[in-house]
């Protein structure tokens, strides 16, 4: 099977009214180039996608955030705006300042397109060597809630609370798109991570939910597990696992945790599935400001994110190409960046993959 070929039925089976069909006629994507190396890889996107011949349209937007006159900070109406239009987007890594009172961009955005499921496929990719062989799973993180739900107060000086929000709904839509997705893309079995056993009101009504949508999914088989079972577990041996939906913070780390399986965050996709249509795709490493503008960085998770996105908008026969052309590339091994273990640059890197796609 292709890397990514479990995306070829879409991201959204758990929502038909999400479906659209793309023809070959020239469409609209959003593109978000981000902080540090970003741009520098959200360029050699564009690239290969231009060498492939992609029917899209880059429409480039800024989410750096603007104050508004009730003194609250948002993103700028603009990008607001091109999403809701283009409902498709591309988003390289975007920075937060630490302890300075900043929003965090990436949540600011899941929460104004109600990006409720976060896709994550973790695959090993041959020709590129890790520890661990075969590994072919994929983490389905509930997307809104949770300890990111962003309630936090100072109850007495040096006393802080964060609370954390579970709800039916989201509980339930975010079971139905795991279900779904692995009963669309052929994955047997689906894992709810939770940790209902000390938590048992919040991860309880998570659990709940998981277990009541896997009664209406009697062909896929379900399974429960604790957190942190899951993790001594995936560590041992992750070809035991196939898809596993959990709630925000758990997600955040495990799907963490799974890229590092298969070579870290520099080679790991991730799409974000939201209601109303909209979809956005992205690198999910950091910004490397250390090495910005130095023609060093990896572009490569933001192409794979790239793929999928491609998928998800029917177009298969690009997403095809250049996916055949990334592999090929790390494969053959004589274009890699610094962290695959090369020495070629950037811009190197990218070229390979344009002569592979047009070849």
């Amino acid at each position: 099977m292709s890397l990514f070929g479990l995306f070829r039925k879409s991201l959204v089976p758990a929502a038909q009214n999400l479906s659209r069909c793309y023809s070959q006629q020239i469409q609209k994507v959003t593109l978000i180039p981000g902080d540090g190396i970003g741009p520098e890889i959200s360029s050699s996107v564009q690239q290969i996608f231009s060498a492939a011949e992609v029917p899209v349209e880059w429409e480039s937007v800024d989410v750096t955030p603007v104050r508004g006159r009730d003194g609250q900070t948002r993103i700028p109406d603009a990008a607001v705006e091109s999403m809701n239009l283009n409902k498709i987007g591309l988003k390289g890594p975007l920075a937060t300042p630490i302890g300075k009172g900043h929003m965090s961009l990436n949540l600011a955005l899941r929460k104004e397109f109600d990006l409720y499921a976060n896709v994550r496929p973790c695959k090993s990719l041959e020709g590129y060597k890790t520890v661990y062989d075969d590994v072919d799973l994929v983490t389905i993180r509930e997307n809104t809630e949770g300890e990111y739900s962003g309630i936090e107060h100072e109850i007495v000086d040096g006393v802080v609370q964060s609370i954390k929000l579970i709800t039916r709904d989201a509980s339930m839509r975010v079971a139905e798109f795991a279900f779904d997705f692995a009963r669309a893309n052929n994955r047997p079995t689906v894992t709810a991570v939770h940790k209902a056993n000390i938590m048992r009101m919040s991860d309880g009504l998570f659990l709940r939910c998981c277990r009541e949508v896997a009664e209406q999914h009697k062909d896929i088989k379900f399974r429960e597990m604790y957190l942190d079972t899951v993790c001594l577990n995936m560590v041992q041996d992750p070809t035991q696992f196939d898809v596993l939906v959990m709630p925000n913070l758990y997600g955040d780390i495990l799907s963490d945790l799974c890229a590092g399986l298969v070579g870290g965050l520099g080679v790991t996709p991730s799409g974000n599935i939201g209601a109303g249509g909209v979809a956005i795709f992205e690198s999910v490493h950091g910004t490397a400001p250390d090495i910005a503008g130095e023609d060093k960085a990896n572009p490569t998770a933001l192409l794979l994110s790239a793929v999928m996105m491609l998928r998800h908008m029917e177009l298969h026969d690009h997403a095809n190409r250049i996916e055949n052309a990334v592999l090929t590339v790390i494969g053959e091994r004589k274009h890699l960046t610094g962290d695959l273990g090369g020495e070629s640059k950037c811009s190197e890197f990218t070229a390979a993959i344009c002569e592979k796609v047009q070849s």
